[in-house]
């Protein structure tokens, strides 16, 4: 062979080598630069501080399954709700390490270069009386429903974001101490009884409004900066007539509403004092476990269309799965749904039925070439791990648009 032909020949055999996808087909030089963006609600708490940790450090079966999907599906970007927060990041480096680090059933290991941490607001005393019994308790299930955000312990029910692109963490917001109160026609919640005030003014006046956080972090990928808008909002449920909690995750999920919406916003202040929303030049994809379905469930009525029809989050096909159709004939729970069952993302047994309630949404400015949600029917490959957690990841793959 003549050299020349022998050398153009391996330069071409390192291109389509360096191109090429981790677990994913061989891309062209046509091809664009694509991003992968998932939430995963993967169930990793437990009822005692540390308990996550031991859990891992005994090789937890349901953390090898729940990495085994991460590892098949494998995201560039991912939020994780409902992983245990330790201030010394211990869980979550051991998760990192020996988890995804080493191949799970069959899968091939992956790394994540990036990630981060930070504390939440479930389990922190708040030293008030927000269940309204007559005491600020100290101990036990009373002690997390007066807690800033439902938690038996600090950290409960964290959030983790994992990454193969630089986060800019000094330019990253967190919203955990933004004061409910502070919110422009916040929904204070009601006796339905008298149509007074469910809390004294003193009590809402100090009332945080985000139950664990919400992240704005910016992280810089091959399609330009994005600004990963990460939160996990409390359930709509587990309150009284006054329904404080879906009041609360309907003012949850407006927060980021207004965060991306224009105009000023000398109320919204982040925790190092920084006020105000995204710039409207600033791309992002909002993700986590949003606890509202478009259709069913408890949430109040328009709550996730305050996101889902915003103009600034892109339009595109709703992430589906076989496996959320062949489960939705599992339970009469699930008749009369209004939502289609190919869209669900997590199963909450045969009393409350299955919903859409984990969301990738991208803003305006990126182009779609595929979305999913890895629910696999039984018999098809993944189906075995399903079991680890009530939710299933979401995932979209992202391009700049031509």
């Amino acid at each position: 062979m003549h050299p020349a032909l022998r050398i153009g020949l391996l330069a071409l055999s390192l291109f389509v080598l360096a191109a090429c996808r981790t677990n994913g087909p061989v891309a062209t030089a046509a091809d664009p630069v694509s991003l992968r963006v998932a939430t995963f609600n993967t169930s990793l708490y437990t009822e005692e501080a540390g308990g996550l940790l031991a859990r891992l450090q005994a090789g937890d079966p349901e953390a090898r399954k729940i990495a085994a999907v991460i590892q098949r599906q494998r995201p560039d970007v991912l939020l994780i709700n409902e992983f245990d927060y330790d201030a010394e990041g211990a869980a979550a480096a051991l998760f990192m390490r020996d988890y995804l680090g080493v191949g799970q059933h069959g899968q091939e290991a992956i790394t994540y270069p990036y990630h981060y941490i930070a504390p939440v607001n479930t389990g922190e005393p708040s030293g008030l009386d927000l269940d309204l019994n007559g005491r600020v308790a100290t101990q036990g299930r009373e002690r997390g429903n007066d807690a800033w955000g439902y938690g038996l312990h600090p950290g409960q029910y964290g959030m983790l974001v994992l990454s193969r692109y630089p986060i800019d963490t000094d330019a990253a917001r967190s919203f955990r101490l933004l004061r409910w109160a502070a919110m422009p026609g916040a929904l204070s919640p009601k006796d339905p009884a008298t149509g007074e005030a469910w809390y004294p003014e003193e009590t809402w006046r100090q009332l945080r409004l985000s139950s664990k956080s919400h992240w704005d972090l910016p992280i810089n990928t091959p399609l330009g900066t994005v600004h990963l808008l990460a939160a996990h909002p409390t359930p709509p449920v587990f309150d009284g007539k006054e329904r404080r909690n879906a009041a609360r995750n309907h003012d949850e999920i407006r927060l980021w509403a207004e965060y991306v919406s224009p105009g000023d916003k000398p109320w919204l202040c982040d925790d190092q004092s920084r006020c105000g929303g995204l710039p409207e030049g600033e791309r992002f994809v909002i993700v986590g476990d949003y606890n509202a379905d478009p259709a069913d469930g408890s949430s109040l009525p328009g709550t996730i269309q305050q996101l889902l029809e915003h103009p600034r989050v892109l339009r595109y096909a709703t992430p589906r799965s076989d496996g959320a159709v062949a489960a939705s004939g599992e339970t009469a729970a699930n008749e009369g749904q209004s939502s289609s069952p190919a869209h669900d993302t997590a199963q909450f047994g045969p009393r409350n039925g299955n919903f859409r309630v984990d969301y990738v949404l991208p803003s305006v400015g990126f182009g779609v070439t595929g979305s999913g949600v890895f629910w696999p029917a039984p018999g098809q490959p993944g189906a075995e791990w399903l079991d680890a957690t009530d939710h299933h990841m979401v995932w979209v793959d992202l391009t700049n648009p031509d």
